[in-house]
C-alpha cells in the first residue's frame, strides 16, 4: 500500500538545517582574522633559541 499524496506542496522553509547554514560566525571571522595576523607578522629576535645557548637539552 503506498502513502497518500498530500494535498498542499511541501513547505519552502529551511528543513532541519539552520537559516545561516553554511556562513562562518562573526566569532569565527574574528578568529581567523587574528590568527592570520598572527601568522604574518614580522618575527621578533631568534624565537628558535628559547633556551639562549641554542643548543637542545639532552633527554
Amino acid at each position: 500500500m503506498s502513502a497518500p499524496t498530500p494535498a498542499s506542496p511541501e513547505p519552502d522553509g529551511p528543513g532541519l538545517q539552520r537559516p545561516d547554514f553554511d556562513r562562518p560566525s562573526p566569532a569565527l571571522l574574528a578568529r581567523a582574522d587574528r590568527g592570520l595576523a598572527r601568522f604574518l607578522a614580522q618575527p621578533i629576535g631568534d624565537q628558535d633559541d628559547v633556551l639562549g645557548d641554542g643548543e637542545d637539552t639532552p633527554r
